[in-house]
């Protein structure tokens, strides 16, 4: 019987890593069409994270030595620790459709890699979104390096490689996450799908969600993705020129966009200079003067 393992990363999660735990280990099929390996790695939290931990009796707890200010170590532990032959990324807040692994079940002979859509829900906006990228192909094929090149230019196109989304083959574990800050994945998912082929299925299998206390839009972790990023793109540069040279231009367009969202204007039209030069940089650009409230009011500037 195949086996999946979850890999779950919490830090201070009390308020939401019940409904999570409950909604992956309530997927249909359990014990009956596949097994479920839950491991979860607290980074030393300070609420009563833990005491939630132990009322289930069906994980795998794990703990740092002490806190590392970000999910890759304990990442990397429960990659280490994990014995299942295909591996899941999941995050504190993510909700699974009950129907999630089972979904992937008739796909396990298609790649290596996995992914699908996902349905966003904006806490601070109040809104929910439906990402499905390919919704006329049930399963998507994308050939050896097709979605690595697109990730390694930063192309919003193509395969959905949020991590909650992605499902491995254990071959690949010994692919591991940066530790030197301990929160960066761009370069994770660049290596994972650098010479390889993979597939996407066609449907919203979890729910990712986002509100302001999220790492995503926490602005040391910003500063510290743009920088280590960059840093990562130089080391193929000679190998893939254009794609690193588009990637760089990318990069400084999402860092402007993100600072355009917090409101730092001034810092924001610096990298605007450097972005891609289209029409959503000149307004981006001009509205960072006046009308930016209207323009973040209805548009998804970042995320």
């Amino acid at each position: 019987m195949i086996r999946f393992s979850v890999i779950m990363t919490t830090y201070n999660g009390s308020a939401t890593i019940g409904a999570t735990l409950d909604s992956i280990l309530n997927q249909e099929g359990r014990k009956t069409d596949f097994e479920l390996e839950v491991v979860v790695v607290d980074d030393h939290s300070t609420d009563n994270t833990l005491e939630i931990l132990t009322t289930y009796e069906d994980i795998q707890v794990l703990q740092t030595k002490a806190n590392t200010g970000g999910p890759n170590k304990g990442r990397n532990m429960g990659i280490k620790a994990c014995t299942g032959t295909w591996i899941c990324i999941a995050d504190h807040d993510d909700l699974w459709e009950p129907f999630k692994l089972k979904k992937f079940l008739p796909h396990l002979d298609t790649a290596p890699i996995l992914t699908s859509g996902y349905t966003l829900v904006d806490k601070q906006k109040g809104s929910k979104t439906v990402r499905i990228r390919f919704p006329e192909e049930p399963i998507k094929h994308f050939p050896e390096n097709a979605t690595f090149a697109r990730k390694l230019s930063k192309s919003k196109q193509g395969q959905n490689t949020y991590l909650g989304a992605i499902m491995y083959h254990s071959s690949l574990k010994d692919i591991l996450f940066e530790e030197e800050y301990g929160m960066v994945d761009f370069d994770w998912v660049v290596r994972l799908f650098e010479g390889r082929h993979s597939a996407e299925i066609s449907e919203s299998l979890y729910i990712r969600i986002v509100e302001g206390s999220n790492l995503s839009l926490n602005p040391q972790y910003r500063a510290i993705d743009f920088n280590y990023s960059m840093a990562f793109v130089a080391q193929y540069k000679d190998r893939y020129p254009a794609l690193c040279n588009l990637a760089i231009k990318r990069l400084h367009g999402s860092r402007a966009r993100y600072l355009y969202l917090i409101g730092d204007m001034k810092q924001a039209r610096q990298f605007l200079r450097k972005a891609p030069f289209d029409l959503k940089t000149v307004l981006y650009f001009v509205t960072s003067y006046v009308g930016a409230n209207w323009v973040k009011k209805n548009f998804n500037i970042f995320g």
